[in-house]
Order: structure tokens, then C-alpha cells, then sequence
């Protein structure tokens, strides 16, 4: 195997195009022979049909260069961060630590699977294993399944079987753990500072788990830990201490290592992308995910075609990475199942959603019982809800338009929708609670209010008029803390139609409330 494919292998590349494949992929196959592509919402995905009829051109291409099978990969989590939105609408990690249920996580899978391998897509950037201790975490959120470290344990070991079992790769991330973090690395190298003997208790036990689980891939976080790499740390994609001894050789990890986006700005860019990548793969990185800019792709190949020739990187362990790579294809190959485009939001899938939605729905307090509600036809309800934005690059919120109005209105015809910015001003607010004096009941949806002060004032403002009032937090449950006064408090984790329509069946008494916080509220006194 001569030096041109064993680099090859390991990259990842992505581009712009919808329909076709753009003229610089193609030239970027030819030069440098990759192992596999990233598919991007805003890039890639339009129709589900485009995207398959992509997704073959990108197999073509590969067959027609004599390429091993090739890798595509997406971020479809379900919740927050849906590469493919018109795939099922699954509430997403935080929803399933609502519901404790091992089978509802491999279903949950099995879903996500089958969907991505109608679609030609055989590697999913899913699940995440990190847990949330933070809630001033500002990327991962309800991403994950919880603060428990046992939990998500177990939710993403059977997310990982249900993917599997359809023929899609489980990608775990981020090693070694990016719940206890008040930084986005997309923007910052954001530092942990826990002692070795608290990582293998806390944030390895999820990781450990997927191990055991055969997860095919573990994707590394841009995050230093000082107990490992000192007080300067690098990014663990770049540490040897971490990919090669901690996660190869003290945990056993035998399948491929896949760094997280290399154009994240805890690692260098500009000129020093190749050089931070030849670390990665000095590391212990199997697989390098670059972007669609195609300066940077070459800045990869080239910085680690030279560091192979010029023997900064070992051929053995080039072989023996490249060896591991060709495993996974192999294993892909066998097990390609390829469903039809049919199974997409599917009846079976749906429900799925739905039951994940229903036993997610949390009522942390109901002081006046206002629950369940029983309202007269001439009442009017008064839904609002913030516009959604995606808070961090991992997050596919602003193609979202929730439902909750229209979801509460299929129950009390007499409801009224507002809309909001996510942190309104105080115009738009002082507007707003005029007309809301008119009103009966208000059901205000929250969006992160514990990170967006601007919003939790309002809700407060609100609840002053001392209209029975309902809060709704539709994506993290912390937002109790800073609207301690709040009677009645739900939660959903999601702002995706099945929540929508979970949570109103709930207020009405049409389902059971069975849900159960996976974090903690950090209320004061």
C-alpha cells in the first residue's frame, strides 16, 4: 500500500452542492483519494431524493477511482442537531433521559439507522455520550441524555445496538468527555480540570460502555485536560496521552478514532492546520473531518503526505490505522441493508417519536394545580414562544417553526399565538404585555432563559400580571432558575412537533405525565 493511499484513508472531506457534485470534490477524489465525505444540513441535504441521488454520484465517483467503499457521514442526533430534517422528528437525548428507557434508546436508533441507510448514508455522528453536569454548558446541552453518568451509560449503549443493527456506524463523542465545560470549542479551547480518578468515574463511564457496546467509531473533543496534559493542555485531538494511551491502551478501544471537525477553532487554522493535523494523527486520530474549503482539505493531505514521507509519521502505524479503517468498510459492506426511501417517516417511525415525546413530558411543579387544564370554550389561552435560534454550530434549531400554538389549539379552539425574538427588548415586550392583559390563561415556551437573561425577564414580567400562567422549557430544563416564582413548570426538551403535541396532550389530561428530570436545577436557597 503506497504512502498516497494509506493518507488518503485518512481524511474526510465535505462540499457544497445539493444536486451535483461540485468541480473542486471532484479534483479534491482525484488528488488525494479520501475515505469518505461529511454531509452538512446548509450544503447538502434538499429533497430526500436529491440527497440519495448525491450520495450514489459520491459512490460512483469512488468505485470509477477505485476507492474502498466509502464513508458518508452525518450528524443526525435527532432533537437540537438534525443534519436531514425531513427524516423522523425524534425528540432527541435529553427527551430519552426524560423517559429512563433503554428500549425506547434503541428504538430510537434503530430509527435513525434505518432512515440514514435508505438514504445512502452509512456513518452517523451519533450519539453523544457527553454528560451535562454544566448547565452553563453552551454546545451540548440537551444533546445529551443527562447528568447520570450510569444513565447515559446506558441510553447511548442501546442507542448504539439499535443504530448498528441497521447497518449504520455509531460515532461516540466527544471523547473524553465535553459535558463539564462552559466553553463551545467551535469558537475556544475550553479546559477540564478534574482529577484522573473523577474522569473514570464521571465523564469515561458512557465511553467505557460504548466500548463494550462495539461502537465503530469515537469521535475526539477539542478540550484539554489538565490532570492528563498539564496546565496548558492540548486539545485531546492532539494528545497522545489521551488517544493512544488513554483510549487505546487503558480502555481497549480497537475501532476507528475520528476527530471532530478540524476547522473548530481550538485548533489552529490558517497555516497551522496541517502542522495541528500531523499531531492529531502523531496522536492516535485514525480519521481527520475536514471542511468544504478546499485550501484547508489540501492543507491536511499535503501536511500529512510530507510528514510520511519525511518519516515524522510511523508506517507501521499508518498501516495498522489504515488496517482498522478497512475494517469498518468491511463491516459496512456486510451488513448494507439498503431500505427504501418508504421508511422515512414511516407509521412505525412516527409512533416512535411520539411515544418518546409522551413519556419525556416532565412537570417539575404544579403549586395552584392549574393541571390538567379544564377551560371553558370562551376562555382565551395566550401561547408564546421564542423565535429559535441555533445557539451553537451543532445545532439545526432555526429550521424549526414550533407547534406549540397549534398543538394546544387542537384542544381549546380559543388560543392566540406570539412570537418572539429570542431575547426581545424591551419595545417588543412592553407591546406584548399590554395585549396580554386580555387573556386567560398564557403558556410561555422557553428557550435556553437561563442563558438569555433578556427572555427570563419578560417571563418574569409576565407572571406579574397574575394570570394563571404556564411555563414550558422546550429545550433545557434549567430555565426554572431564573423564574423561581413560576407555579406551574413543564418541561420538553425539544421544540419538535412530537413534544409540541406531547406537552399539549399532557396540560389537557389526555396522557399520563410519567417524565423525570435527567439533570438538576440549580435554584438558589
Amino acid at each position: 500500500m503506497d504512502i498516497k493511499n494509506l493518507i488518503g484513508q485518512k481524511l474526510l472531506f465535505a462540499f457544497k452542492g445539493k444536486q451535483t457534485l461540485s468541480p473542486e470534490i471532484i479534483t479534491a477524489f482525484k488528488k488525494y483519494r479520501p475515505s469518505g465525505i461529511t454531509l452538512f444540513r446548509a450544503f447538502n441535504v434538499g429533497t430526500l431524493e436529491e440527497l440519495k441521488n448525491l450520495n450514489e454520484s459520491l459512490k460512483t465517483l469512488a468505485r470509477e477511482l477505485d476507492l474502498p467503499l466509502l464513508l458518508i457521514a452525518v450528524d443526525q442526533e435527532g432533537g437540537q442537531l438534525m443534519a436531514v430534517g425531513d427524516c423522523t422528528l425524534l425528540p432527541g437525548n435529553m427527551a430519552l433521559g426524560a423517559t429512563r428507557s433503554k428500549e425506547l434508546a434503541y428504538k430510537a436508533g434503530e430509527v435513525l439507522g434505518r432512515e440514514l441507510a435508505a438514504l445512502g448514508i452509512n456513518v452517523n455522528y451519533a450519539p453523544c455520550a457527553d454528560i451535562n453536569i454544566n448547565p452553563q454548558n453552551p454546545v451540548i446541552g440537551v444533546r445529551s441524555f443527562g447528568e447520570d453518568p450510569q444513565l447515559v451509560a446506558e441510553l447511548s449503549s442501546a442507542m448504539i445496538d439499535g443504530m448498528q443493527s441497521q447497518g449504520v456506524a455509531a460515532t461516540v463523542k466527544h471523547f473524553p468527555g465535553h459535558g463539564d465545560t462552559d466553553s463551545d470549542s467551535h469558537h475556544a479551547l475550553g479546559t477540564v480540570s478534574h482529577s484522573i480518578e473523577r474522569l473514570h468515574t464521571v465523564e469515561l463511564v458512557p465511553f467505557n460502555s460504548a466500548i463494550q457496546a462495539d461502537a465503530k467509531l469515537i469521535m475526539t473533543a477539542h478540550l484539554g485536560i489538565t490532570s492528563i496534559d498539564g496546565e496548558n493542555p492540548s486539545p485531546a485531538t492532539l494528545s497522545k496521552n489521551i488517544l493512544t494511551k488513554l483510549l487505546r491502551q487503558e480502555l481497549g478501544y480497537e475501532g476507528v478514532v475520528i476527530t471532530d471537525a478540524m476547522d473548530m477553532h481550538a485548533i489552529r487554522q490558517g497555516e497551522f492546520l496541517g502542522e495541528d493535523s500531523v499531531r492529531a494523527v502523531q496522536a492516535g486520530a485514525d480519521i481527520l473531518m475536514a471542511t468544504t474549503d478546499s485550501q484547508d482539505q489540501a492543507r491536511i493531505a499535503e501536511s500529512l503526505l510530507n510528514a510520511a514521507k519525511n518519516e515524522k509519521l510511523d508506517i507501521n502505524e499508518l498501516r495498522i490505522s489504515y488496517e482498522r479503517i478497512i475494517k469498518l468498510k468491511q463491516w459496512l459492506a456486510e451488513k448494507n441493508t439498503k431500505p427504501d426511501l418508504s421508511v422515512i417517516r414511516c407509521e412505525g417511525h412516527l409512533a416512535i417519536a411520539d411515544e418518546i415525546a409522551e413519556k419525556s413530558i416532565t412537570l417539575v411543579r404544579d403549586e395552584k394545580n392549574l393541571l390538567p387544564l379544564k377551560l371553558e370554550s370562551n376562555k382565551r389561552i395566550a401561547v408564546i414562544v421564542p423565535k429559535p435560534l441555533d445557539l451553537t454550530p451543532a445545532d439545526t434549531s432555526s429550521y424549526v417553526t414550533p407547534q406549540l400554538a397549534q398543538a394546544i389549539r387542537h384542544y381549546h379552539h380559543n388560543t392566540d399565538e406570539f412570537i418572539i425574538s429570542y431575547a426581545p427588548e424591551e419595545k417588543e415586550t412592553k407591546d406584548l404585555i399590554e395585549k396580554l392583559k386580555k387573556y386567560d390563561l398564557i403558556v410561555f415556551g422557553t428557550i435556553n432563559a437561563y442563558a438569555e437573561r433578556k427572555q427570563a425577564e419578560f417571563v418574569n414580567q409576565t407572571l406579574g400580571l397574575n394570570i394563571p400562567t404556564i411555563v414550558i422549557a422546550m429545550r433545557l430544563p434549567y430555565d426554572l432558575a431564573v423564574i423561581p416564582q413560576v407555579s406551574t413548570y413543564l418541561c420538553t426538551y425539544s421544540i419538535l412537533e412530537p413534544s409540541m403535541k406531547a406537552v399539549a396532550k399532557a396540560m389537557f389530561g389526555r396522557s399520563e405525565i410519567t417524565g423525570q428530570l435527567p439533570v438538576s436545577i440549580p435554584m438558589s436557597g
